[in-house]
């Protein structure tokens, strides 16, 4: 009889002492599952008797709860176990263990240390957009329309429009065309940043790269100022004694133009594959700025005059540490990341 089995069942949990997690799951699966002891019985109470019903509905519903009760109490047991023994397992006593210290990438490294040497000597830093208009990347800067920079060989040009093309920037002298035309002289400013030349990728060269450009402004600027402001920065960032020479050469929005070349901090001036052989190094180009780049964004030419100058972090760095591939700047890997991790965040 139903009533029979009820008790039955009712003893046998009532007397149910788990010694595991796999004596609970047995439990489940024998009382509590779709095909278990409790479904079968709810089962068989559909076909007895109204009369007998209305006595064991009750009595099978209290069944049907002292079953689900045993359950969970003893699954709930063997998780506390399970939790106590968690956390106390190991000696707590033992000192944690450290957390790996990252580092920056070189190119920041060096970038930082750049902007540090140029602050001391009153520089500020400016920055500007990477998408620029030919205004403010080319014409302001004294470039002539049959300039090869302007040719789609040299810039990533994003849209093509008569008298007004919109490019990636070829170099942060957008910037210092910006600052001049937003302001008034002196100008004392340093602007870093990432540029685009359309060129193929190799270890000499990349299609993005990083510029520190550098402009000072002001009434009666000469070259011997110039000479000397980058001078001072060579002995600071490479140590006193490296040697500098300063080469003529041609810039639309300088004049005079020069290049600048230090000893070659590889081979120290005996020659090798960095320097081809020359033990000299080019880091920059420099010069006086161009009357009509003054006159271009709104600056008296006859009372105001000026120097500018600009590298590429990514050689500075190259002879800073030695490095003689520009892809690995751009690899991110760990192997050559690591060299620098003594260089804290």
């Amino acid at each position: 009889m139903l009533q029979d089995k009820i008790k039955q069942y009712t003893e046998e949990i009532e007397h149910f002492v788990p010694s595991s997690a796999a004596d609970v799951e047995a439990f489940r699966l024998k009382f509590l599952v779709s095909k278990g002891i409790v479904k079968s019985l709810f089962e068989e109470f559909k076909t007895v008797s109204a009369e007998e019903k209305r006595g064991l509905g009750k009595v099978l519903n209290e069944f049907k709860q002292l079953a689900e009760g045993k359950f969970e109490e003893s699954q709930s047991q063997f998780q506390q176990s399970a939790n106590t023994l968690k956390r106390v397992e190991g000696d707590l006593t033992l000192p944690g263990e450290g957390l790996e210290l990252g580092s920056r990438h070189p190119l920041s490294l060096v970038r930082k240390e750049i902007v540090e040497i140029f602050k001391k000597l009153g520089f500020v830093v400016s920055e500007g957009p990477e998408i620029e208009d030919d205004w403010h990347n080319f014409s302001a800067l004294n470039f002539p329309p049959e300039h090869p920079a302007r040719d789609m060989q040299d810039t990533f040009f994003i849209k093509k429009q008569e008298g007004n093309d919109i490019a990636l920037r070829t170099h942060t002298s957008s910037v210092q065309v910006r600052m001049m035309e937003a302001g008034k002289p002196p100008f004392r400013a340093i602007m870093p940043g990432r540029v685009y030349r359309n060129e193929a990728i190799s270890a000499r060269a990349h299609c993005f790269f990083h510029q520190v450009e550098g402009l000072y402004v002001d009434e009666n600027v000469s070259f011997a100022d110039l000479k000397q402001t980058l001078f001072h920065f060579v002995q600071e960032l490479y140590g006193n004694g490296t040697k500098v020479r300063f080469r003529p050469s041609y810039f639309p929005f300088t004049e005079p133009s020069a290049e600048m070349d230090i000893s070659c901090t590889i081979c120290k001036g005996a020659g090798c594959n960095l320097c081809k052989g020359s033990g000299w190094v080019e880091i920059l180009g420099c010069g006086m700025v161009d009357p009509n780049v003054l006159e271009n964004c709104g600056i008296d030419s006859k009372k105001y005059s000026g120097f500018a100058f600009g590298m590429g972090i990514e050689r500075v760095t190259n002879l800073k540490y030695e490095i003689k591939d520009l892809r690995l700047f751009s690899e991110n890997d760990s192997r050559f990341l690591a060299q620098f991790e003594t260089e804290i965040i």
